[in-house]
C-alpha cells in the first residue's frame, strides 16, 4: 500500500503542499498545464530551489496581477468546472477543499455556504494552490495519506475582518477533530489553505508509521526562523504493516451512579455512530460501590464523535483514551444452505490457516421464526454446512477478500482494561476547545 506521511513540524500551507508534492517527485508540468487551464489572466507558477535552516528545498510562488475580488463558491466552481486540464477526480477533489473552507467561514460568520466570501482562500494564490495541491495528490496516488498533529503557532495576523489571533476563526474551524502541537513560533504556521487541504486529505493523524521510503519532498515557507528551517516534509512510501493489523483507539470509563437503562441507551448510540464495538465489565468501586467500566472500541477518525457522546450521555468525568493495535482475520460476508433456505454470515482466516464461520444472528432468527425452529438449531444446520463445504479449506495469504457487508463485528472485547479504578473523579474535563 503505497503511504503518503505529512511531516508538519513548522506548520502547512498551500504552497508549501505543493512545493513538497513536486519535489517528491509528481510531475510539475502535469501541474502547471492543469493550473494553466483554470483561464486565470497573467497567472504563473514559479518553481525554484531555496535554502532554509541550511536544508535544500522546493519552493513554489504563484505570480499574478493585483487583484481585489472577493469570490463566492460559485465563483470558484464556475473556474474550476471551465478547467479543461483537471480531470473528474482532481476537479471533484478541489471542489471537496474549497466546501471546506466555505463550511467553515460559514460557521464562524452566521451565514450559508452559498453567501459566504472567500477571502484569503478566495485569492488567485490560493485557488491555484488548492487545485495544484489536489492534481498532485491525485498524481501521487497514495493510498492513504497520514499527517503529524498541527503546530498552528501563536500570536496575531492582519486578515480582511481585521486583527485576529491564531488560529484565525476560520482556520480553528477547520481544525476541529484534528490533533494539534504547540511549537513556540509567533507567527501563522497553519494557514486556512494548509488546514483545508489535510481536512480533507488526511486518512489519520499520528508519527511516521512503519514504511519502506522510496521518495522525500521538501516544500519551502515564505518566513524564516531563527532557531528550526521553515519546511513541510513529505515522506512517501510503502507500508509494511500487515493487512491484518490495524491501529484503533480504546475508550474507557468507570461508572457508578448511572442507570442500567442509561448504559444500554448509551452503548447503541455508540454503536449507530460507527463504534467498532461497545462493552461493559462490573467492577467493584469505591467505598465498596457496585459500577462497571464501559468500554469502547474506534477508529481513529471516529474517536472524537464516539468521546463527545460518552460524555453527553453519561456525564462521566474523564474517560481514559489510548491507542492500541489490533491483529485481525481475513474476512467476507458469504451465505450456507440450510433445510430451510440460506443463512448470512462471516467466513474468518488467516493465512496459511482453516476457515471460521460465524452464522450472522438477524439471519438465523429469520429463519427460526419464519419456520418455528429454535434458534439454536438453525445455527447448528448453518455451522454444518458451511463446515462441509469446500470453504474450510486452508486459504493463502493471497486469495482475494470481499468487503461487502464488513460491518466490522469483530467483538475483540481486548479485556486488558488497566483495572485502575479511579472513578475519573479528578475533573479531568479535557476542556479542548480547539484553541489552535
Amino acid at each position: 500500500m503505497k503511504v503518503a506521511y505529512l511531516d508538519c513540524s513548522t506548520g502547512i500551507s498551500g504552497d508549501m503542499t505543493l512545493a513538497a508534492l513536486m519535489d517528491a517527485g509528481v510531475d510539475a508540468e502535469a501541474i502547471r498545464a492543469a493550473i494553466d487551464s483554470l483561464g486565470l489572466p497573467g497567472v504563473e507558477l514559479q518553481v525554484t530551489e531555496t535554502m532554509k535552516g541550511g536544508f535544500r528545498a522546493k519552493y513554489v510562488r504563484v505570480e499574478h496581477p493585483e487583484q481585489h475580488a472577493h469570490r463566492h463558491l460559485l465563483h470558484i466552481t464556475k473556474i474550476i468546472d471551465a478547467a479543461t486540464g483537471l480531470t473528474n477526480a482532481q476537479r471533484a477533489l478541489a471542489m471537496r477543499i474549497f466546501e471546506a473552507v466555505a463550511a467553515a467561514e460559514a460557521k464562524v460568520h452566521g451565514s450559508t455556504i452559498e453567501k459566504v466570501h472567500f477571502h484569503e482562500v478566495g485569492a488567485i494564490d490560493s485557488i491555484v494552490d488548492i487545485v495544484g495541491a489536489a492534481v498532485a495528490f491525485d498524481l501521487l496516488g497514495a493510498d492513504e495519506v497520514v499527517c503529524s498533529p498541527l503546530p498552528t503557532g501563536r500570536g496575531r495576523v492582519s486578515i480582511d475582518h481585521g486583527i485576529c489571533p491564531v488560529p484565525t476563526p476560520g482556520t480553528a474551524e477547520l481544525l476541529r477533530g484534528i490533533p494539534l502541537q504547540d511549537v513556540p513560533v509567533e507567527a501563522e504556521l497553519t494557514t486556512p489553505t494548509g488546514a483545508a487541504i489535510v481536512k480533507t486529505l488526511a486518512d489519520r493523524f499520528g508519527p511516521l508509521p512503519e514504511m519502506t521510503i522510496d521518495a522525500i519532498g521538501y516544500g519551502a515557507g515564505t518566513m524564516d526562523f531563527p532557531d528550526r528551517a521553515n519546511l513541510l516534509r513529505v515522506f512517501v512510501g510503502t507500508a509494511v504493516t500487515s493487512p491484518l493489523r490495524d491501529q484503533v483507539d480504546l475508550l474507557e470509563t468507570n461508572l457508578d451512579d448511572v442507570s442500567g437503562e442509561v448504559i444500554g441507551h448509551t452503548k447503541q448510540l455508540l454503536l449507530d455512530a460507527g463504534a467498532l464495538d461497545v462493552y461493559s465489565v462490573p467492577i467493584q468501586m469505591k467505598k465498596d460501590r457496585p459500577g462497571c467500566i464501559l468500554s469502547v472500541l474506534s477508529r481513529p477518525e471516529k474517536t472524537e464523535g464516539l468521546l463527545e457522546l460518552l460524555f453527553r450521555e453519561t456525564g462521566t468525568l474523564g474517560v481514559r483514551r489510548q491507542r492500541i493495535t489490533r491483529e485481525k482475520q481475513y474476512r467476507e460476508a458469504c451465505t450456507v444452505p440450510t433445510p430451510w433456505g440460506e443463512v448470512e454470515g462471516k467466513r474468518g482466516w488467516r493465512p496459511g490457516g482453516i476457515s471460521t464461520f460465524a452464522p450472522e444472528f438477524e439471519s438465523c432468527a429469520k429463519v427460526a421464526r419464519e419456520h418455528g425452529l429454535p434458534l439454536r438449531e438453525v445455527y447448528r444446520a448453518a455451522l454444518a454446512a458451511f463446515d462441509g463445504s469446500a470453504a474450510t479449506r486452508p486459504v493463502g495469504a493471497g486469495e482475494p477478500v470481499a468487503t461487502g457487508h464488513d460491518h466490522d463485528h469483530d467483538h475483540d472485547h481486548d479485556h486488558d482494561h488497566d483495572h485502575d479504578h479511579d472513578h475519573d473523579h479528578d475533573h479531568d474535563h479535557d476542556h479542548d476547545h480547539d484553541h489552535g
